[in-house]
């Protein structure tokens, strides 16, 4: 691009929780991950992946976290989704039958079995790995793909022990070399939660940058003079981007931002919900509780009366607002070019599940942002911040603060009187591998078995996304289990190492169930 005016680098990250529960045929959460790949992950590997054989250049940042790579590339898993497909498939296929009365909602149900259909097909395309379609995409030059902690741990809160987070690192790092053939040049820090100290962290496994909310590089030492319309250089030598408020609201903010508009899809108004269950068995929950399948019929229009969803209209409206996000931006950046007489950068950052899953017309929207930015919107650019430091590698020396893009600013959303109870058992099992690791380092056959068992079991203990539920109240009572459960597993198992008596049956169970990282070798903790 000729001399743009300023940069944008648009952001996604896709992280979920690693659920995998093989001892169950059905199980209610592992939905979380089946919804994400048909509603989010394959559409936008459709979108990214047009837009790169239409020869249009558009770069954005996806930070995958190693616990979705670890499910996405899970053959159980990806059987699983499979299966979950085939049945939305079905029940697409029923509402067609079931709605042949109103033209609407019948052309509606079309729609989504056009979709769910086009949807099975790109995931048979790319063997149902859908961390080898985004490989590609990356390949391309579509994407930069970036890693974060191994279990999305936030590193603050467990970097009482240096080990702890270093593990959660490497093993990140370790994880994308292999699956992805290069190392990662960026870190997504979960959260965005950060505290001094953990650039020179980053920067021991080669990282090159990482992100922050705009408070951690506002209230640096000393303040940088860009504001966040450019990255500092931290005193490790690595480099921290700001999040831009502005951007960044006028899409995920519930009352402002577009996934609100009237026009829109409403998440949920759901059949799952809406009809009588008999019409709707085995698409439910086997006992009869009702769940979302996906199939929804009205737009957000007000609280109470929804008017049926209008397709056509929604994209019209993606169109306008993409337009409109881009138009903004432009006005964004000449201003601030003036102001720090440089080419700013706007650091917009989202969830990757934002597009498609909470707002259906996500991956249109972005499909018109690429679009409308090649074809009349030249004084702004699409960069990566890998792209951005090969062009402008001088920056401010400063050092961030504490800081996260959690409710206040901080840790609580993560540590408060709901969750606290898990962190002196989190510090002590850490103090325990970590002891463990130095006495057995010439360990092998099941003891080296049960320490590596026990790795994963604190791994996971560690994420996360169970106090952010204890906190938040959805799934409070299965994360609660699930961070407990992890924690005496780690404990059994590392008993069994230290008195030399390995209960083989049990261990087999939890190295099938809890697969994550199957190279981990417990002297990461060394």
């Amino acid at each position: 691009m000729p001399n743009p005016t300023g940069y944008i680098a648009l952001v996604l990250h896709a992280h979920l929780p690693f659920v995998r529960h093989p001892e169950h045929e059905e199980f209610l959460e592992e939905d979380w991950l089946y919804e994400a790949i048909t509603e989010s992950y394959l559409p936008l590997v459709r979108v990214l992946g047009q837009l790169a054989s239409d020869k249009v250049p558009f770069r954005i940042v996806l930070s995958l976290s190693p616990t979705l790579v670890s499910m996405l590339r899970d053959p159980l898993l990806q059987g699983r989704a499979l299966r979950y497909m085939d049945r939305s498939i079905e029940l697409a296929e029923k509402e067609i039958r079931r709605t042949r009365e109103n033209p609407e909602l019948c052309e509606l149900a079309g729609m989504y079995h056009s979709r769910l259909s086009q949807g099975r097909e790109l995931f048979a395309e790319y063997g149902h790995d859908l961390a080898g379609a985004f490989k590609r995409l990356q390949e391309l030059g579509a994407l930069e793909i970036i890693t974060c902690s191994a279990t999305h741990a936030i590193l603050p809160l467990i970097a009482g022990n240096p080990k702890a987070a270093t593990a959660q690192i490497g093993l990140a790092v370790e994880q994308y070399q292999e699956i992805f053939g290069r190392r990662p040049m960026g870190f997504w820090l979960p959260e965005c939660a950060y505290a001094p100290g953990l650039d020179a962290a980053l920067k021991d496994f080669g990282i090159k940058y990482f992100f922050l909310e705009s408070h951690g590089l506002l209230n640096g030492a000393p303040r940088p003079k860009s504001g966040t319309f450019a990255p500092v250089r931290c005193p490790s030598g690595v480099h921290a981007f700001g999040r831009d408020m502005v951007s960044s609201r006028q899409v995920w903010c519930g009352l402002t931002g577009y996934p609100g508009d009237a026009d829109y899809r409403d998440f949920y108004r759901d059949i799952g919900f809406d009809l009588d269950p008999e019409e709707i068995r085995g698409h439910i929950q086997p006992d009869g509780k009702r769940k979302f399948t996906g199939m929804k019929y009205f737009r957000v229009t007000g609280k109470d009366e929804k008017e049926v969803y209008n397709r056509r209209l929604a994209l019209e409206k993606a169109d306008l607002h993409a337009e409109d996000f881009l138009r903004n931006r432009i006005a964004h950046v000449e201003k601030a070019a003036k102001a720090i007489r440089k080419k700013p950068v706007l650091v917009s950052m989202f969830d990757a599940e934002l597009f498609g899953h909470w707002w259906f017309e996500g991956p249109e929207w972005l499909d018109c942002l690429a679009r409308k930015a090649h074809a009349g919107f030249k004084t702004l650019e699409f960069i990566t911040p890998s792209d951005y430091l090969e062009r402008h590698p001088r920056a401010q020396r400063s050092a961030p603060a504490m800081s996260s893009w959690g409710a206040g600013g901080y840790f609580e959303v993560w540590l408060n009187n709901k969750t606290d109870w898990v962190y002196k058992p989190l510090r002590s099992a850490v103090e325990r591998i970590s002891s463990l690791a130095s006495r057995y380092k010439d360990s092998s056959g099941s003891t080296e078995r049960a320490l590596n068992q026990a790795c994963r079991e604190l791994l996971l203990a560690q994420s996360s996304d169970w106090p952010f539920q204890m906190k938040m109240g959805a799934a409070a009572e299965y994360s609660a289990k699930r961070a407990a459960e992890h924690l005496e597993n780690f404990n059994l198992l590392c008993d069994a190492a230290e008195s030399g008596d390995v209960e083989l049956l049990r261990l087999a169970e939890l190295e099938e169930r809890n697969n994550i990282f199957p190279g981990l070798d417990f002297r990461v903790f060394c």
